[in-house]
């Protein structure tokens, strides 16, 4: 194992923004070389503030660009603040931890995402390098202000720089962005079914799912009595054979899915989801309802938005054991609360799209977002 592959994740980042701020220098240098000093602007994602050094230096304008949600980047102004030291003595106390977090309800201290993230006080420090900097010239957030006004309106009294929502940016992509090859069989499978009868779930392209608790979602899943399509990767879970043919009379399993088609194809009633956000984004554009079930981080500020500010999903928390699942598959699918969480998701499915069309808030914040670097 390499020097680089034996870091954690926080300090891969601190180290690979240490070792790439020159050579991006030397690039950049290169291309206004090549273009006649001619750059607009550098548009980097914020955990690679290392962008930052090479745009002070030639005087071009930098745009950061949050992938996450705009709570996320909030959070992380929050936790940019913080001391490590008094903040794991602090957090130790029921009263601190229950604490609403300022401008941000309903998080609580507890919520903030740290979680998962190693030692605090490198992670602090990822943190204070990413909000604490405020050099660029604006900042892009992947969301809307139907979804986090609250958030957004936080975001642009701490920040101090012009922010503009550009969100759901999938929606306009032009070409699929997936690294991983997709199954699109399933289409074939959804199309034999039922409208909103299947159950699809998929925990990303990350997340790692014991054995044991694979045979538990499976037999959950098939008790359910409602026909599902499940993602499982090679390497990450796998099925037991004891369980295969029992979950091959309901289920189909792919290895990747085109989500987006899959979410919008009409058999699709409801998403099992770890609640990255890029997922959480394609769920509510095509107004479907969700099972959340969090690992870590922002995943876990988005399965409570889900369910306590917008109402279009709820978490399943504790040990994954059949009982669970299967009363969670049938709670959001047949039971009637579900009639409400659907009839949210098309609210913001459609303010979601409205957003994007002329005049829209999105709409508006691309037109301002190139007016303002003309500027620039």
């Amino acid at each position: 194992m390499s020097e680089q592959e034996s870091l954690g994740p926080v300090e891969f980042l601190i180290n690979l923004n240490k070792t790439s701020e020159a050579r991006f220098q030397d690039c950049i240098s290169q291309l206004l070389l090549q273009h006649d000093n001619d750059i607009a602007c550098i548009i980097y994602d914020e955990l690679m503030y290392f962008s930052e050094a090479a745009a002070k230096e030639f005087k071009i304008p930098s745009v950061i660009l949050s992938t996450a949600s705009a709570t996320n980047h909030a959070c992380g102004c929050v936790l940019s603040k913080l001391n490590a030291e008094k903040f794991l003595i602090d957090i130790e106390d029921p009263e601190v931890q229950d604490k609403v977090v300022e401008n941000l309800h309903p998080l609580r201290y507890k919520n903030l995402p740290f979680s998962g993230m190693g030692p605090l006080d490198q992670f602090l420090e990822i943190c204070r390098e990413v909000f604490n900097k405020r050099t660029a010239s604006a900042v892009i957030i992947n969301t809307t202000s139907c979804l986090e006004s609250t958030s957004l309106s936080c975001l642009q009294q701490e920040l101090n720089i012009p922010l503009f929502s550009l969100g759901p940016l999938h929606i306009t992509a032009s070409a699929n962005s997936s690294l991983l090859e997709e199954d699109k069989s399933c289409i074939e499978w959804l199309n034999k079914q039922m409208p909103r009868s299947v159950m699809y779930i998929s925990l990303g392209s990350k997340a790692q799912m014991e054995p044991k608790e694979v045979m538990e979602m499976a037999w959950g899943l098939s008790n359910s009595n409602q026909p599902f399509l499940w993602v499982i990767r090679p390497g990450s879970e796998s099925l037991p054979e004891e369980v295969s043919k029992i979950v091959s009379e309901k289920g189909y399993i792919v290895k990747w899915a085109t989500q987006n088609e899959v979410l919008g194809h009409p058999a699709v009633g409801g998403f099992w989801s770890h609640c990255g956000w890029n997922s959480t984004l394609e769920s509510i554009v095509e107004g479907v309802p969700m099972i959340c079930r969090p690992f870590s981080g922002e995943q876990k500020l988005n399965a409570i938005y889900i369910e306590s500010v917008w109402r279009i999903g709820f978490q399943l928390q504790g040990e994954v054991e059949r009982g669970g699942v299967e009363r969670a598959v049938k709670r959001l699918m047949v039971d009637e609360e579900v009639a409400g969480m659907r009839e949210r998701a098309l609210v913001l499915k459609e303010k979601l799209e409205a957003s994007l069309r002329s005049g829209g808030s999105s709409y508006r914040a691309l037109d301002e977002l190139a007016k303002y670097l003309k500027t620039e």
